[in-house]
């Protein structure tokens, strides 16, 4: 921990996400019911704008602590975190590229804790291949007007705002724009939620451009740069994801060693057997890398060093670490954790997306490879 300052807010994350949250988390899940007024709690507390400058009316805390204080939030409730994280990505892009008037109209709002933003850039034919986008946003004498298809949009529906991605040119590599869309612009509409195996309590839907005109002013950076805000964005965004994987692993972890030194077989608690040390001594090393990872690429983001490489390695690693380690708290548990009457099932569901989402991590491999192959020239 950087300072003692930080120390005592992690702590303080600590609290409350193992008094309001984790109590709240397989109820609302079961029930699909998305948790809004938890996100005013974490607005509330300053707490959905830590890693932007105070000057924008952030927390202004290095990303290492940000980083840790949604993995604290995940360990209690990955669905929550892994919103928070898409808020802090939906945000950045006004932070980093808004114009000054943007950025004086638009971030205190943003990072005030009562607005949560979505990231609109997936389509339902452009997932990981970005340059596939079909949205276009057409200039005409009164700004742009946007026609076109998002999906698996987090909370969607409960989004205050939208940061877009749509096609300004055909041109592969210049012909994005990025956009903030303002929900309840007209035109804009959703898809019915998708029926997934996990983070049910995180709404995913499409989100649907029907002729929605959009002022010149609403556009981010200039015509044809939304390739490289998205690009800058998600590698970030890829650490957020890489926290919360290693929180829901945590978790996992946490209730597979509690459960083992509660169950007796023959006489006495399972945490005796050597074979269960073992695999709970597997799932440790297996949290604790995915941390330690996450961390290093933190620090050189902190430096304004380059980190997309150590992104992409952070994120391939804590999510394979979490579906690992969901996947062993489930056998540790037994047939218990087979039920609903324990949350390891839970846990199992929700690590799968973790290696889906935020580019596959078949995508990460690519990225690593093409790196270290480029640097070998």
């Amino acid at each position: 921990m950087p300072t003692d300052e930080a120390a005592e807010l992690v702590k303080l994350v600590r609290e409350i996400a193992t008094e309001q949250l984790a109590p709240r988390a397989s109820e609302a899940e079961a029930a699909a019911q998305f948790p809004r007024d938890v996100f005013h709690l974490l607005g509330q507390t300053g707490l959905m704008s830590l890693p932007f400058d105070e000057a924008d009316g952030g927390g202004g805390q290095p990303y290492e602590v940000y980083l840790q204080v949604l993995e604290e939030i995940a360990t209690a409730w990955v669905s929550v975190a892994v919103d928070m994280s898409v808020h802090t990505l939906s945000s950045s892009a006004m932070a980093r590229f808004g114009t000054p008037d943007q950025r004086e109209t638009w971030l205190p709002g943003m990072l005030g804790g009562s607005q949560l933003g979505a990231y609109a850039l997936s389509e339902p034919q452009a997932g990981s291949d970005v340059s596939a986008i079909a949205t276009r946003a057409v200039r005409d004498a009164d700004g742009y007007v946007v026609n076109g298809t998002k999906a698996w949009i987090s909370h969607g529906p409960h989004a205050d705002f939208f940061l877009l991605f749509a096609r300004t040119s055909d041109d592969a590599k210049r012909g994005l724009s990025a956009f903030h869309v303002i929900a309840g612009t007209p035109g804009v509409s959703f898809g019915a939620p998708e029926k997934k195996m996990g983070m049910t309590a995180s709404t995913t839907t499409q989100v649907i451009f029907e002729d929605v005109r959009l002022p010149v002013e609403l556009r981010l950076g200039d015509e044809g740069q939304g390739m490289a805000i998205a690009l800058s964005a998600l590698d970030s965004g890829r650490l957020g994801i890489a926290a919360c994987a290693t929180g829901l692993g945590q978790a996992a972890l946490d209730l597979a060693a509690a459960y083992a030194t509660q169950r007796r077989q023959f006489g006495r608690p399972i945490a005796d057997f050597q074979g269960l040390q073992f695999v709970l001594a597997d799932m440790a090393a297996a949290v604790e890398s995915a941390r330690a990872t996450y961390l290093s690429a933190a620090r050189l983001r902190d430096a304004g060093r380059p980190f997309s490489r150590q992104a992409s390695i952070a994120k391939l690693v804590a999510t394979d670490a979490a579906m690992k380690v969901t996947t062993d708290a489930v056998q540790v548990l037994g047939g218990y954790g087979y039920t609903r009457d324990f949350p390891a099932e839970r846990y199992m569901r929700e690590a799968k997306v973790m290696q889906i989402f935020e580019g596959t991590n078949q995508i990460q491999r690519m990225v690593i490879a093409r790196s270290l192959l480029r640097e070998a020239q």
